[in-house]
């Protein structure tokens, strides 16, 4: 580096190339991503991406931007309601701890025998 502006251009130069990588990368998930675009019409985006980047990056936004856009929310959407019924299901089971002990008061009060408080001792456990 000879001079502060040698530096200036390596950052921006930099950064425009890690932008382009961003997007290069969002589009070919979003191509992928996609199940009413055949493997024939996603061969040829590739391709195209690979023979004319900036061109074919700027033509694949301005052409499905927008289904991009809604194919996003809809994964977004769909990671969040498989979260929420995950988080739900641990919710409601309760904790091995938990399920030990209720197991174990089940079993003091007679009314679980041992082999019926080991299997849900078990099961609690793994």
């Amino acid at each position: 580096m000879d001079s502060f502006w040698d530096f200036f251009w390596l950052t921006l130069t930099f950064f425009l190339l890690m932008a382009y990588l961003m997007v290069l990368f969002q589009i070919l998930t979003d191509l992928f991503r996609d199940k009413g675009v055949s493997g024939w019409i996603k061969a040829v985006w590739v391709l195209f991406l690979i023979i004319f980047p900036l061109l074919t990056s700027l033509i694949y936004l301005i052409a499905r931007g927008q289904g991009m856009a809604e194919r996003n929310v809809a994964a977004m959407t769909a990671a969040q309601a498989d979260a929420d019924a995950y988080i739900r299901s641990v919710a409601t089971t309760g904790s091995p701890a938990e399920e030990i002990a209720k197991a174990k008061a089940l079993h003091d009060s007679g009314a679980i025998n041992d082999e019926e408080y080991a299997s849900l001792k078990a099961k609690a456990l793994g």
